[in-house]
């Protein structure tokens, strides 16, 4: 009984990271339809800020009280983690394209299981090492595809630089969020884990953004910016991140981030479906190899 519903658990682990790579591929094409010149740290504080107050009924329900005092200073290097993330993602939003910034996510998995080793989270495992390994090599295939197969094409530019730093702070998130479950410092749901680090994230990039940015750009913001906002809050933040938490208690931190592979095919396919005549065979060789790498991912491995 107890291995059928570890194995049930498990499986609604991994359908909801199917889930999660559809709202972050589709989240990246989002972000480019904001208006340019609004602020970007403070665009993510309000997003965060909507992710949270989609949270609060469901914190309500339970019972709302503030997290022990040594779990607060944990949520917000969490809400950091997220704030670096997101405030790189809206920043490169207009400098990178979206495919480029999916392709560049690709080192997330790799770099969370790195950073899951070195905060021993994540057990040493050559199968799944060997999955992420054949996952970025397929995502490479559709850089290249996008760009070409000159290396000088794949020079990174400031803004992709700005933003693979936001990747890395992005692998550290489920990382921290494993290390605090393994000592009883986060919640056992993933609901407060989830309101608690969105609500911290919030909070401080929000400071951030009234110290180096003008809070009156936030006047540029249109009603479809408003609207897109709205979206990004609801699903590509707080629906992310709950079935990211969701994951993190079943899954390794490498296992969760592999998901992130499926971004840049998402990508692809809403390429596809803007640009039909960029439909050619030198995107199948990746697209092959990181459906082969999900699918390997899905099945379990011996134990």
């Amino acid at each position: 009984m107890i291995v059928t519903n570890t194995s049930s658990r498990t499986l609604r682990a991994h359908l909801g990271m199917l889930l999660w790579a559809l709202f972050v591929g589709l989240s990246f094409p989002a972000v480019g339809l904001l208006g340019e010149g609004l602020p970007p740290l403070l665009l993510t504080a309000i997003r965060f800020a909507i992710a949270a107050l989609v949270l609060l009924p469901w914190m309500l329900r339970g019972g709302l009280s503030w997290p022990p005092l040594r779990s607060v200073g944990l949520y917000g290097l969490m809400g950091l983690c997220l704030a670096g993330f997101f405030g790189a993602m809206f920043w490169a939003a207009h400098r990178v394209s979206a495919l480029s910034m999916a392709t560049l996510f690709i080192s997330v998995p790799l770099l969370a299981y790195g950073l899951g080793r070195l905060f021993a989270v994540e057990q040493a495992n050559g199968r799944l090492l060997a999955v992420l390994l054949l996952g970025a090599l397929g995502a490479l295939g559709l850089a290249w595809a996008e760009h070409g197969m000159s290396p000088t094409s794949l020079q990174p530019s400031p803004g992709e630089l700005v933003f693979f730093a936001g990747c890395l702070v992005s692998a550290l998130y489920p990382v921290l969020s494993k290390w605090g479950l393994a000592r009883g410092w986060l919640a056992r749901q993933a609901v407060p884990r989830t309101f608690w680090s969105l609500l911290a994230g919030a909070v401080l990039i929000g400071l951030a953004g009234l110290v180096w940015e003008r809070p009156t750009a936030l006047a540029r913001l249109g009603l479809a910016d408003g609207l897109l906002l709205a979206y990004l809050g609801v699903f590509s933040s707080a629906m992310t991140f709950f079935l990211q938490q969701r994951a993190t208690a079943v899954l390794t931190p490498g296992a969760v981030t592999a998901y992130s592979y499926l971004v840049p095919f998402v990508s692809m396919l809403l390429l596809f479906a803007a640009h039909p005549e960029r439909m050619e065979l030198r995107w199948l060789p990746g697209s092959l190899l990181v459906l082969a790498a999900i699918a390997l991912l899905l099945r379990p491995g011996r134990r």
